[in-house]
């Protein structure tokens, strides 16, 4: 293990390094099917398999799911000619808050043709339980005036992108709008992102099949990440504001770039981190972890995150309120969403072509 340290470090890439047991069981509470199985597509012909040794402890290991198993159904759909992100879609269109799933596993012996083996059907639990809700929310003021350009502005504080990201803010916009908030504020201030599939999966929130990033990868191959389709919850006439500061990184830096190129929402606060380069996570035999750096984020419009961070459209000073002090912090009273709203017209805000994306 020593020597796989020694190894790594020899990269010089701060982010690539070994996880223990430990730190390598901790990091699943990003795992958006709640299972503690990896599922990642073969190197040899792109099915479905799982690509690492479940989690010690849960449900996969607890059932028998071994590294390189084939899944060739999740709840009797097919994974022929799918990614792991549209199984991840398909069970939130099902049932986001399903405490159960079934996948259908192939294990195929050393003498079996492709697709010959042993088949069975697991149904497992979906273990979230012990991870808190990142979403806290409120209607933070309502503006009686009729010059108002709004009247009730809603205030949602995100705190990190874990697997219970999406279906929570779900939840709040869907309270929020049938409150008749028409105006939202989203503090990503202090947030240091987590899983990025969850910044694409918020971003479909607000719009359906644009483009919320780009992947690019060590040959500079270009991959582009669409919204889903039937999942917006939010207004299109709601402005958005998002605040940011020095401590926002990744997931959070891909959805602020994601919400702000597609002229959903404006940008406000400090400079965020500027972390944006992507870590994939493998399981070894041992029950560690790798995580090695693999790609980088760029937004809709063809920034780099990396060292540079999203650059706020309008400065914080005198207006976002300091996020330390709690019954402050959700003030939303200085902003001006008469002017968010020009901003976000299509007239000063043009969005990106969608051509392409998965």
């Amino acid at each position: 293990m020593k020597l796989v340290t020694e190894m790594v470090a020899s990269l010089g890439d701060k982010y690539s390094r070994i996880l223990d047991k430990q730190s390598y069981t901790r990091i699943q509470k990003f795992d958006l099917i709640g299972v503690g199985a990896t599922l990642m597509p073969s190197s040899a012909d792109k099915r479905i398999m799982v690509g690492a040794p479940p989690v010690a402890g849960s449900p996969a290991d607890k059932a028998g799911m071994k590294y390189g198993d084939y899944i060739t159904a999740v709840n009797g759909v097919p994974t022929e000619g799918r990614t792991a992100f549209d199984i991840i879609d398909q069970i939130s269109n099902d049932d986001p808050n399903a405490k159960t799933v079934t996948m259908t596993v192939l294990t195929e012996g050393p003498d079996d043709l492709k697709g010959e083996g042993y088949v069975r059907d697991l149904k497992l639990d979906r273990q979230f339980e012990q991870i808190v809700n990142p979403i806290t929310y409120k209607v933070s003021e309502e503006r009686s005036s009729a010059s108002s350009a709004v009247h009730k502005v809603g205030y949602i504080q995100i705190k990190e992108f874990n697997s219970l990201v999406e279906r929570g803010l779900r939840d709040a916009f869907i309270d929020l709008e049938s409150q008749n908030v028409d105006a939202y504020v989203l503090d990503l201030r202090g947030n240091p992102g987590g899983a990025f599939q969850s910044a694409v999966e918020i971003s479909s929130l607000f719009f359906e099949n644009q483009i919320a990033t780009y992947v690019v990868d060590s040959n500079g191959v270009e991959l582009p990440f669409k919204t889903a389709k039937g999942k917006v919850v939010v207004d299109r006439n709601d402005p958005v504001v998002i605040w940011v500061d020095g401590r926002s990184a990744s997931a959070t830096e891909v959805l602020a770039g994601s919400l702000r190129d597609n002229c959903r929402a404006v940008v406000m606060g400090e400079p965020s981190f500027g972390k944006g380069l992507i870590q994939a996570v493998y399981g070894l035999k041992n029950g560690s972890g790798l995580v090695l750096t693999v790609a980088r984020y760029v937004t809709p419009n063809g920034d780099d995150i990396q060292g540079k961070g999203i650059i706020p459209a309008i400065s914080g000073n005198g207006i976002v309120p300091p996020s330390f002090v709690p019954g402050l912090k959700s003030d939303t009273s200085r902003i001006d969403f008469g002017n968010i709203k020009e901003r976000l017209s299509s007239k000063m805000c043009k969005v990106p072509d969608a051509t392409g994306g998965v």
